[in-house]
């Protein structure tokens, strides 16, 4: 059975068990920061989970995904192991990355993910490559490429996105708009504009913007986006508003932001906002909560387990892995 929702039982179970295992996971990361077990920079991807499943969940198992530095939520969704990930957190040995890279350097080939990356506007250069590995070799793979609304500004942005157009490569620009770029608001001082999707107009890349607090929209634009780049119609662009619900990082006080917007958005949680529409809709019931809720949290628990019993690289290893 379908609904208006253009899914079934399984699809629906599944997509909320991909938001609830990486808010979960991220709530779980804010404790093992805080309790010194994770270092460095961290950020977080909770309330922008409709934009990474939705996007995701459209594309085939080889299919490529290059990430930002806000990449925990991409990794998951692309079906890393969750062990892997938080052990890469923990600068374990049994990291996705050996331990060497840690929050924004999460990495796994088998799984056609291929970095988050620390630089903004850093993705963009490597998603472009790909493509055109892609076009030379007569792959039929695409490539997502997340990028939040400060790289606009970044002039790989537009070099990227020229190439990209010039030479017909299958690329998918996917702008996770959340309104800030750390602590400043894009009608502020770091963006010439809201609908930053039509700076796509220029290269003559078709582009559009959908409600990144909406997975199904989410996942139905960026499933027309699939088609269109794997039928050999060139990049796309697809601009996603939604809102991160903590600070930009860890280390971020937010204390920029004004308490009544957080609320505004806080009542536009994709989690409950998607449960209460496929149980509307009789895709989802108590029961099945219930039970992925119980699978979620097994899962973080072991993810932590598995992270705290791996071994630290040793020295020896220091100069495994690094080109000179």
């Amino acid at each position: 059975m379908t609904t208006d929702l253009n899914m079934d039982r399984g699809l629906a179970r599944e997509t909320y068990r991909q938001m609830q295992l990486i808010r979960r996971f991220e709530e779980e990361c804010s404790i093992q920061y805080m309790r010194g077990r994770i270092r460095g920079f961290q950020h977080l991807y909770i309330g922008e989970e409709a934009t990474g499943v939705g996007a995701i969940s459209a594309l085939e198992d080889d299919d490529y995904v290059v990430s930002h530095y806000r990449d925990h939520g991409h990794a998951l969704a692309k079906g890393m192991d969750p062990s892997a990930v938080m052990a890469e957190l923990m600068g374990r040995e049994t990291g996705v990355s050996g331990g060497r890279g840690g929050s924004m350097h999460l990495f796994d080939v088998s799984r056609g993910f291929m970095g988050g990356y620390a630089i903004v506007g850093g993705q963009l250069p490597v998603a472009t490559g790909l493509g055109l590995a892609i076009s030379h070799l007569a792959e039929d793979r695409v490539v997502m490429c997340f990028l939040g609304d400060g790289a606009v500004n970044q002039g790989t942005f537009h070099e990227s996105l020229n190439l990209s157009k010039l030479w017909n490569l299958p690329v998918i620009f996917f702008l996770e708009n959340n309104l800030y770029g750390m602590g400043s608001h894009i009608d502020h001082t770091h963006a010439a504009g809201r609908d930053l999707y039509t700076s796509a107009d220029s290269y003559n890349i078709p582009a559009m913007q959908v409600d990144g607090m909406d997975v199904v929209a989410v996942r139905e634009a960026s499933a027309e986006s699939v088609r269109r780049v794997r039928a050999g119609q060139g990049p796309v662009f697809l601009e996603a508003v939604t809102y991160r619900f903590r600070g930009h990082s860890m280390a971020d006080p937010v204390q920029y932001r004004d308490n009544e917007e957080v609320a505004r958005w806080l009542e536009r949680d994709p989690i409950p906002s998607f449960v209460e529409r496929a149980a509307a809709a009789g895709l989802l019931d108590p029961g099945d909560l219930a039970e992925v809720n119980r699978e979620v949290e097994e899962v973080v628990a072991e993810a932590v387990r598995f992270a705290e019993e791996s071994a630290e690289p040793t020295v020896d290893s220091m100069y495994e892995h690094v080109y000179g």
